[in-house]
C-alpha cells in the first residue's frame, strides 16, 4: 500500500517534500521516499493525501478519567484554585456517566491519530477501555496509578492500594504501576515510596514544577498551596530553600541512590530552571520532560521555558492533560499553541516531541513514534496546513488513516 502527501515526516530523518510512504496492509512501514522514485503504475494506485503525513502521536500525559468534567472549570485560577475545583466536581457525575465521557474522549483521540498514551489513573474505570484498545490495536497505553496523601502514617496503605490496582491492570494485559502525583499533595515518605514502587516497573510520571505556587511552597513556605496545608491542619512539607524538583530528587535518593534507573517523566515544567535541570541530569539516568501548553495556559496563564529546555538538549514530550484543564484534547492544537508562542520552532522538531520522544518515555518506541522500516506506528494525516512554509494553521486538523 502506498500513500503520497505534500510532505512525509519520518521523524528520525528529514521531511520529504512530495513524498510517499509504502507500508503493509496492517500499517507496517516498508519504506518512504520521493514521489519521483515511484513508477507511473505505483503513482496511479497510491492513496493521494493533501497535507502532512506523520506517524501516530504519543500523548505523553493525559487524565482520561477526568473527561466528564469538560467545560465545568473556571480558567486562570492557579494551582490552588484548580485543586479546589477538582475536589468539588470530580464525583458530581455517576460512574456510568464518567465512563461514557471517558470513552468518547478516548475514541476521539484515537480518531485524531493518538496511537500511544501515558495516562494517569486514580481508579480502575479506564481499564476495560484500555484493554479493548490494546486488543484491537487502536491504542497502546501505559497507566500511571497516581497516589496522594499528606500524612506519613498513611503511606504504606496508600502504596498497597496502588499495588492492588496495578495487579488488576496487569491481569488485564495492561502496563501499569504506581506513581507519585507531586510534591504538594504528598508527604515526603509517600512521595519517595510510591516513586520507588513505580520504578520497579521502570517508569513513573511526576507532576513537576507545574506552577510558581509549588515553588513558593517548597522554597519559602508561602503562597496559596502552603496556606491550604495550614488551613486543613495537615502535616507541613519541609521548606527547603530550593526548587520543587530538587526537593523531589533529594527525597527520592533517600530510597534509591543516584543515578536513578528507569524512565522518569517530569510533567508540566512551567517553573523549571537551570538549577532544576542540572539536578535532574545528575540524578536521573533517563529523564523526559512532558509539556502540556494549553493546560498550562488554562490554569496558570503561563508556559514552560521552552528555549531553556531546548538549549539543554532535554527529551521533550507533548501531552494534552485533561478536559478539566483543557477545552479539547488535540495534539495538533498543542503543537499549534507552541508554534504561536515560539514561532522559531519547526514542525519537524515538534513532531519529534509529539511522536518519538513520548514513545520512548512510555517504553513503546520499538513500534511507535517514527516511520522506520518494520514499525507499525499508525499513519496520520494533518490537513489544512501551510505547505509553502511547512506550518500549522488555525484550521489544521489530524485524522488517522491506519
Amino acid at each position: 500500500m502506498i500513500y503520497t502527501a505534500d510532505y512525509i515526516f519520518p521523524v528520525t530523518s528529514a521531511p520529504v517534500r512530495d513524498g510517499y510512504l509504502r507500508c503493509e496492509e496492517d500499517g507496517t512501514v516498508i519504506g518512504f521516499g520521493s514521489l519521483s522514485d515511484l513508477t507511473e503504475q505505483e503513482r496511479e494506485s497510491a492513496v493521494h493525501c493533501r497535507g502532512f503525513l506523520v506517524p501516530g502521536f504519543t500523548n505523553a500525559h493525559c487524565h482520561i478519567e477526568l473527561s466528564h468534567m469538560k467545560g465545568l472549570f473556571k480558567q486562570g485560577t492557579g494551582m490552588d484554585g484548580f485543586i479546589q475545583q477538582i475536589n468539588a466536581l470530580r464525583l458530581t457525575i455517576d460512574r456510568e456517566g464518567r465512563i461514557a465521557a471517558m470513552r468518547e474522549a478516548f475514541a476521539d483521540l484515537a480518531a485524531q491519530g493518538v496511537c500511544a498514551m501515558g495516562d494517569i489513573s486514580n481508579c480502575d474505570e479506564s481499564f476495560e477501555m484500555k484493554r479493548e484498545a490494546l486488543a484491537d490495536g487502536s491504542m497502546y497505553t501505559r497507566t500511571f496509578i497516581e497516589v496522594f496523601g499528606t500524612e506519613p502514617e498513611d503511606a504504606e496503605a496508600i502504596v498497597a492500594d496502588a499495588r492492588a490496582l496495578q495487579a488488576k491492570a496487569n491481569a488485564m494485559g495492561l502496563d501499569a504501576a504506581p506513581t507519585p502525583h507531586s510534591c504538594y499533595t504528598m508527604s515526603p515518605l509517600l512521595n519517595r515510596k510510591s516513586a520507588a514502587a513505580g520504578l520497579e516497573s521502570g517508569y513513573i510520571s511526576y507532576h513537576s514544577q507545574e506552577s510558581f505556587e509549588e515553588e513558593d511552597m517548597l522554597r519559602y513556605g508561602t503562597g496559596p498551596l502552603a496556606e491550604d496545608y495550614r488551613g486543613r491542619g495537615t502535616t507541613q512539607l519541609p521548606v527547603t530553600g530550593t526548587g520543587a524538583l530538587v526537593y523531589f530528587l533529594d527525597n527520592l535518593q533517600k530510597e534509591i541512590p543516584a543515578p536513578v534507573k528507569g524512565n522518569v517523566l517530569l510533567v508540566h515544567n512551567v517553573a523549571t530552571d537551570q538549577e532544576s535541570i542540572d539536578a535532574a541530569k545528575r540524578c536521573l539516568e533517563h529523564p523526559f520532560w512532558a509539556i502540556c501548553p494549553l493546560s498550562n495556559i488554562f490554569i496558570h496563564r503561563a508556559l514552560p521555558p521552552i528555549d531553556l529546555m531546548r538549549s539543554n538538549g532535554l527529551k521533550i514530550c507533548i501531552g494534552t492533560d485533561s478536559l478539566s484543564s483543557n477545552l479539547l484534547l488535540s495534539m495538533v492544537a498543542e503543537m499549534k499553541c507552541l508554534q504561536d508562542h515560539f514561532p522559531h520552532l519547526t514542525l519537524a522538531e515538534m513532531l519529534q516531541w509529539a511522536c518519538l520522544n513520548g514513545a520512548e518515555a512510555i517504553g513503546c518506541a520499538d513500534r511507535f513514534g517514527s516511520f522506520d522500516t518494520g514499525k507499525r506506528p499508525g499513519i496520520v494525516l494533518i490537513e489544512n496546513v501551510d505547505t509553502d512554509n511547512v506550518r500549522l494553521t488555525d484550521g489544521s486538523r489530524s485524522r488517522r488513516l491506519k
